[in-house]
């Protein structure tokens, strides 16, 4: 687990909808399994490498992303052992017939500005077109909110594609943040007063 991990937040953020329970705030869970009417996000797990592979081997889901051969089997596997090692990934199942679909993770919590991040997602083309996106957003959004009072998004600068995404879902252009690899992004922010509102 990382240090990080193990270290209790300040104090939870209350919003209306979400009510301020310290006791619950003292450890952020990274990994709960969440569900949804058409999703269930559960933690990523050594054994689903074939399953996640296949879905992610799809080189159109990456030709806008900043690391375009992530469909190519040594790449994806880095970001595989990334998710796994992170202690925030989860695997994106169909609810109605456990489908795979994709991926998404927490990661990079700040205690100070009470934010963390929400990124590494991707989904089946299947699964393209809002509904889906939506629902996973939103299960992780109103998850973290019990703990911080901001979540961003880094997306690359030229995949358009997932910048009308985030604006779909309320996210706020808020300057940009390089990425782990030194790559400038631009930065998304929901905060948990305007996730409230909507």
């Amino acid at each position: 687990m990382p240090k990080w991990l193990a270290r209790p937040h300040r104090q939870c953020v209350a919003v209306p909808r979400y009510p301020c329970d310290n006791r619950l705030a003292m450890l952020f869970d990274l990994q709960p399994t969440l569900r949804g009417e058409i999703l269930v996000l559960r933690p990523l797990r050594e054994d689903d490498w074939d399953a996640l592979f296949a879905v992610g081997s799809d080189p159109l889901i990456w030709e806008q992303h900043p690391v375009r051969d992530r469909y190519t089997e040594p790449v994806f596997r880095e970001y595989f052992r990334g998710g796994i090692e992170s202690g925030g990934a989860f695997l994106v199942l169909d609810a109605k017939d456990g489908a795979v679909i994709g991926s998404t993770r927490f990661h990079g919590y700040r205690e100070a500005e009470s934010e963390i991040e929400i990124g590494w997602t991707f989904l089946a083309r299947s699964r393209w077109g809002g509904a889906y996106n939506r629902e996973m957003k939103q299960l992780l959004l109103r998850h973290a909110f019990q703990f911080v009072a901001a979540v961003v998004f880094r997306v690359g600068m030229q995949n358009m594609r997932s910048q009308r995404a985030m604006e779909k879902i309320g996210g706020v252009r808020s300057g940009t943040r390089p990425d782990d690899r030194g790559v400038e992004n631009v930065l998304f922010k929901i905060t948990a007063e305007s996730f409230a509102r909507t």
